[in-house]
């Protein structure tokens, strides 16, 4: 409750909003583009099955995002906080969100891959130089909570 209070705090102090804009959906992934004043990059999610956990993203919403340690992964990251019957989704590095029930390779289990661009490998849609924007978008937000806006184009 008290660390909440901060966060609040801490956001209305920086205002700080960023956009995750949705703009493609298939079996690959859900493709789209983070922006936010100074600073844009691709994103790929799983695919929508009405928010199941670990085969779909999330919902298209309004959330807070803070620093957080992850123990599974070992490092720093930004979490999405107070998703709908969720938890863990985090900002994080990799290459493939398509649903591993079809066959198709992922990285995540509902959390947000960062690259520098879409690209097709062996026949799968993907995002590339993700470690690099991930570490450049940490950078660029100085670790400082935001509110993320997910779009929806379709």
């Amino acid at each position: 409750m008290f660390n909440d209070l901060i966060i609040k705090k801490e956001l209305e102090e920086t205002n700080k909003h960023v956009y995750l804009l949705r703009t493609r959906r298939s079996i690959h992934g859900t493709e789209g583009f983070l922006f936010t004043e100074g600073f844009n990059c691709a994103t790929m999610e799983l695919p929508w099955y009405d928010n199941i956990r670990t085969y779909s993203c999330i919902p298209a919403d309004n959330y807070i995002c803070v620093k957080r340690f992850s123990p599974g992964r070992q490092y720093f990251t930004y979490w999405v906080k107070d998703v709908i019957n969720r938890n863990w989704i985090l900002f994080h590095s990799g290459n493939w969100a398509g649903d591993t029930r079809k066959g198709l390779r992922s990285d995540i289990l509902g959390c947000v891959l960062l690259g520098k661009k879409h690209a097709i490998w062996k026949n799968q849609r993907m995002i590339v130089n993700s470690r690099i924007t991930v570490n450049a978008f940490q950078d660029f937000m100085e670790w400082e909570p935001f509110t993320l806006h997910i779009l929806e184009t379709f």
